[in-house]
């Protein structure tokens, strides 16, 4: 499946919700429970239905400036597609 559309605005999926502690959040979903840190975590917690899939790689371009822009943004759409494809993300 092809990365979401600069304009789309990511959300976490009807039925999904989080769980844990603040140093240890997991995503609850239908299905079951994804314990998620560092990177994942940072993406995930953006995903409000108000950023557009553009803001947040903007965003995550700023915080990781020593990496290659180009990868950050496949990495974020191929993390979102599979969240997508677990419905834990809908955009």
């Amino acid at each position: 499946m092809p990365p979401p559309e600069d304009s789309s605005q990511p959300r976490l999926a009807a039925g999904c919700r989080w769980g844990g502690t603040e140093q240890d959040r997991v995503m609850l979903y239908p299905e079951g429970a994804l314990r998620l840190r560092d990177t994942g975590l940072l993406i995930l917690e953006r995903c409000d239905g108000k950023r557009t899939f553009g803001e947040i790689i903007t965003e995550l371009q700023a915080k990781f400036q020593d990496a290659d822009p180009v990868k950050i943004r496949a990495d974020i759409g191929q993390f979102l597609e599979q969240l997508r494809h677990k419905r834990i993300v809908d955009y």
